[in-house]
């Protein structure tokens, strides 16, 4: 996927590029493999920075990104509509998956097969309107036509 540019400016939680106007925002999670506990300072000071360069060559935003327990990572992201959320996690897992042990050699001792992340992760949706507000929103629309 080519570098997505637009012309984001934030105004009260909506995000306008070119085509449209949104809010869309995840929370997502996703953890090293088998658990093991290698996600240290330094480790994490070099992946933060790595997630910001890849959520700005990709297009989107981090907003929060932490380690928990040295095992998994949690991050709040707003993206455009047009990248989903699989590519994003696609992004950021495969590509500093590949970095770090790059970076850190020494943490494919306590890993085996090649592999940093765990396949699956968590996602949730975040929004700024209840999910109660709108579909009383919509029931409420005026049928004059």
């Amino acid at each position: 996927m080519t570098k997505m540019c637009y012309s984001m400016c934030i105004k009260e939680n909506l995000i306008h590029s070119r085509t449209c106007v949104y809010n869309i925002n995840y929370h997502v999670v996703w953890s090293v493999k088998y658990r093991r506990k290698i996600l240290n300072t330094e480790v994490e000071s070099f992946l933060k920075e790595l997630v910001q360069q890849i959520a700005q060559d990709k297009g989107f935003i981090v907003h929060l990104f932490e380690v928990g327990e040295g095992d998994h990572v949690h991050c709040f992201i707003s993206a455009p509509p047009k990248l989903s959320v699989t590519d994003i996690v696609k992004y950021l897992k495969g590509i500093t998956g590949r970095k770090l042990f790059e970076h850190f050699p020494q943490i494919r001792q306590k890993l085996w097969k090649g592999q940093l992340w765990n396949h699956s992760y968590y996602v949730e949706t975040i929004g700024s309107v209840s999910e109660e507000n709108i579909r009383r929103y919509i029931e409420h629309q005026s049928k004059s036509y």
